[in-house]
């Protein structure tokens, strides 16, 4: 009995620990992923051009980054936003060189905002290698 309340504790855990795609809020407070773009570059490294849409009222209020993550959460690459983009929306921007093993074979891009954090729509990719 003892061993088997182990085994489904830890059993729990680990199912815990994935990343959750489908809880998220469609309000525009939280930046929303609306499309990703990825290619591998000759050095195995690859690129994300992604289009963020969020209700940035300048800089108060904007979505400053967003983040690539594998399917457990664990960051792999992350695009700082620099200054809002009032009245460029959706944008979409791009970063380059994000290392991702060669195992993983979908990632997730979410965006957040300078002031609610992440909570908007992410983005499942998956991986088209060269």
């Amino acid at each position: 009995m003892k061993l088997l309340l182990i085994l489904s504790l830890s059993a729990s855990s680990v199912f815990a620990s994935k990343f959750d795609i489908d809880t998220y809020s469609t309000s525009l407070s939280f930046a929303q992923v609306k499309d990703v773009l990825a290619t591998q570059e000759s050095s195995g490294s690859w690129c994300f051009g992604t289009s963020v849409r969020h209700n940035d009222q300048g800089w108060e209020h904007y979505a400053d980054g967003w983040e690539v993550m594998d399917l457990e959460g664990n960051r792999l690459g992350y695009r700082q936003l620099a200054h809002p983009h009032v009245n460029e929306q959706p944008f979409t921007r791009s970063q380059c060189n994000i290392e991702i093993p060669s195992k993983i074979t979908k990632v997730i891009v979410r965006a957040k905002c300078n002031k609610h954090g992440f909570g908007g729509k992410s983005f499942l990719v998956d991986l088209k290698p060269i």
